[in-house]
């Protein structure tokens, strides 16, 4: 089955949608609703893969039944094949490492295995990739929102106040480079005993639902407390495959067809992913003069395009077009090596910047930014579609003042 929407930027040829499942703390039961969510999407006919991009503690082999210690085949130009295990084509670290030995990595390696488990694989045509974050909003969370294009994500948390309060973390983390939320997950809901059928509500209940309100974004469901959940998770048969008639199953599967059915109305963004050499123009992203859909708002571009040789022009959703001096955006770069990251005290010294800077080449940043690498050698600039919005925004207003 090939689901309905508009597929993302491509930059990963063949896959339809990249789904991240994330939360901002550990023992949410995140892998487990990850697991159970990418075999209720397989048994709605849809082709899914699975990454398991806890690098330094996967569990996704265990819950699969997965062999630990058993590196995938290699293709001959260097590309890895997945395991395919219920009918999901999977890859984790735990594949590659024993039971009781540890991924023993500092970040720049974590980031070159997370780039390996999405890019580097031998996907096939997938309707859905399904990516199990690691707990946090850090490093692995930033890459792979800055490196995939990711067409939405899915918290999940816990009913009780300590998790609600560290996913909604999770949740603006995501806001915040422009991913789309899909939806809110409440895991570890009530529990009722199979034996006299009472309801318990072992972590509170209602909170998941509660907070999803609040912040405005979809309530996707509540995944009971269940016994057999665990089980089945220890076993390598997860209960979406070894009980669908059970309740939680049947949770999981309303789980999936929420998330199937939020993917069937999502569109591409007008400026895809992109690698653009300025000189030649070879690569530029999307532009056209039609008015644009107004559909992502103020600060996500319709189209980018070089009006000439020293100007950088955006569209934006909501109609505008700004214009940018592109010696102006040089000066405006807020790496670390031009604004002191405590103090926010500038760097760069404008005199050191020659007149003639222009860029090389500019690429997308995820869905929230663009990249550049400069003629003067900087390449560490990432600029904010939101920064870029308020910057042209400032630069009319000191324009408007001066007429």
């Amino acid at each position: 089955m090939q689901t309905t929407g508009q597929a993302g930027p491509q930059r990963l040829p063949g896959i339809s949608h990249v789904i991240a499942v994330g939360s901002g703390k550990g023992g949410v039961g995140k892998s487990t609703v990850a697991v159970n969510l990418a075999l209720a999407l397989r048994d709605r006919g849809a082709a899914v893969g699975l990454v398991d991009a806890d690098i330094l503690g996967p569990s996704v082999p265990v819950m699969l039944g997965l062999p630990v210690g058993a590196p995938p085949e290699v293709t001959e130009d260097g590309r890895v094949v997945p395991a395919e295990r219920h009918g999901l084509k999977v890859i984790s670290m735990g594949m590659l490492t024993g039971d009781d030995n540890p991924a023993i990595l500092r970040g720049p390696m974590v980031g070159k295995y997370l780039s390996m488990f999405v890019a580097g694989v031998v996907w096939g045509q997938l309707d859905y990739l399904i990516v199990d974050l690691p707990p946090g909003t850090g490093d692995i969370q930033l890459s792979l929102a800055q490196s995939v294009p990711l067409s939405g994500a899915v918290i999940v948390t816990t009913p009780q106040l300590v998790s609600l309060k560290i996913a909604r973390r999770g949740l603006r983390m995501f806001e915040a480079v422009k991913v789309p939320v899909l939806g809110l997950i409440e895991n570890m809901s009530t529990f009722t005993c199979p034996n006299c059928g009472h309801a318990t509500d072992v972590f509170s209940h209602g909170g998941g639902e509660r907070m999803a309100r609040e912040l405005g974004v979809p309530f996707l469901g509540a995944i009971p407390l269940d016994a057999d959940i665990v089980e089945g998770g220890d076993t390598g048969r997860p209960i979406v495959l070894d009980r669908p008639a059970s309740a939680a199953a049947g949770a999981y599967r309303a789980l999936a067809e929420r998330v199937a059915g939020a993917m069937a109305g999502t569109s591409a963004p007008a400026v895809g992913a992109f690698t653009w050499t300025w000189a030649d123009d070879e690569g530029a992203p999307a532009w056209s003069d039609a008015a644009p859909a107004a559909s992502g708002g103020a600060a996500t571009p319709a189209g980018i395009r070089k009006r000439d040789a020293r100007t950088l022009q955006i569209r934006w959703e909501d109609g505008v077009v700004q214009d940018f001096d592109v010696r102006d955006l040089r000066l405006a770069c807020r790496c670390a090596l031009c604004v002191h990251e405590t103090s926010g005290a500038p760097l760069l010294d404008p005199a050191t910047v020659r007149l003639d800077v222009a860029p090389r080449a500019l690429s997308s940043i995820g869905n929230y930014a663009v990249g550049v690498a400069w003629s003067d050698g900087h390449g560490s600039g990432i600029y904010a579609y939101d920064a870029l919005r308020a910057l042209g925004e400032r630069a009319a207003a000191v324009s408007s003042e001066n007429v």
